[in-house]
Order: structure tokens, then sequence, then C-alpha cells
């Protein structure tokens, strides 16, 4: 089973519409997916699969709330990959995600109120004994500005983190995908669907990168 964690200090920085790119890459593949929503409270993700249901969209991912990590487990070992929609700010549940999680994508955006809560995020998590390699960074929301985004890259990559490459800007058609069940990967438009696809290309790269480094250790 992989095991995924989207986590972050604050909400609305991309961690549900990067699960839901990620659940439909895998289970596009052939795999059984589950996204845990533990966002009990708005349940975004899993009210974004009963709109794809009602669209009758393919691949199937299942959606979930769950109160707890353990719930979810629990209910989640059938399946092929389960990936963690974390609640909208870092709380118990998010240090018991990444202890449990192949991978932690932190997303955030591209201002100081945002990087700053992220690193002391990854920081939290690693002075808990999380391995950093497995704490990563994925820039979202983002603009236009060429600036601003180099300015964000050299902030995160001075980290011990890594930083997925690519970034996923704040784009109507994205979220005219999301509202019509579909995931960032699925949007009709051939330019941010590229990029939504480059960034979660780059997530699965990554993952195998760990997979390797984890059979090279016990081999």
């Amino acid at each position: 089973m992989l095991i995924i964690g989207l986590v972050s200090q604050k909400g609305g920085v991309g961690k549900s519409s990067i699960s839901r790119a990620l659940a439909t890459h895998y289970a596009s593949k052939g795999l059984t997916v589950k996204i845990s929503d533990l966002d009990i409270n708005q349940s975004t993700s899993y009210q974004w699969q009963q709109r794809r249901l009602q669209s009758e969209l393919e691949p199937v991912v299942s959606v979930e709330c769950f109160g707890s990590v353990q719930q979810a487990m629990k209910q989640s070992s059938q399946y092929d990959v389960v990936i963690f929609d974390g609640a909208p700010q870092a709380n118990k549940a998010t240090q018991q995600i990444a202890e449990i999680a192949d991978l932690i994508i932190i997303p955030t955006g591209l201002s100081v109120d945002d990087l700053q809560p992220s690193v002391i995020l990854a920081n939290s998590l690693k002075a808990a004994k999380i391995p950093a390699r497995k704490i990563t960074f994925a820039l979202c929301r983002t603009g236009d500005s060429k600036s601003e985004y180099s300015e964000a890259q050299q902030y995160l990559e001075s980290t011990p983190y890594r930083l997925i490459d690519g970034q996923i800007q704040e784009r109507t058609a994205f979220r005219r995908a999301q509202d019509a069940g579909r995931s960032m990967i699925e949007c009709q438009y051939q330019k941010p669907r590229e990029q939504a696809q480059a960034m979660v290309a780059a997530i699965d790269s990554y993952i195998n990168e760990l997979t390797k480094e984890r059979i090279n250790e016990y081999a």
C-alpha cells in the first residue's frame, strides 16, 4: 500500500486539489485508490466525489470522511493507494499521518504568509523524527510573476526538504473542473491540464526514487 499525506498549517493552499489529481492519476492506472478526508467540518473532497459520481465519471475514486487517522487506516487496508487529505490546520493527526505516510506533501503559496508556516510545519515534523527525505513542498495557487516564483523556489530549496518540480497556478479552469467532479489533470484545457500533469508526474517520480532507496537499504 502506498500512503500519501497532504498537510498544511492553513486552509486554501491546494491540499484537496493535489489529493484529487493524484487519486485520479493512480486510479487511471488501474489501482484502487481512496482519499481519506479528515476535514470533517467541510468535507470538500467527499463533496467533490459526490459530484463525480453524479456525472458518472471514471476512473472511480473512493472518498470517505474520517474523524481520526486510526479510523481511516482500519477502513483502507484493501486499497493500493491511500491519500490523506488533512484538516485545514496542523493538529495531532498531522504528525500521525506523517508517521505512517510514504510521502508528505505540504502545498504552499508564494507569499511569506504561506511559506513561513509551511517551513515551520516541516521543521516540526522533522523534530518529531519524521525523515526529512519524505517531507516535500508543492507550490500552488501561484500567479504570473516569475520573480515571485523564483524567490519562493530559492526560499524552499534552502531548507532540508524536497521542492516538487513545477507549480499549480491559480486558474479558473481548475476550479471549473473540480466543480464538475473532475480533477486538475482532467481539466478540459490543455495548458493548465499539462501543468497539473507535470506536477503529478514529478510527485510520482519522487515516490519511485524513495521506493528504490528503501529497497536498496534492505538489500
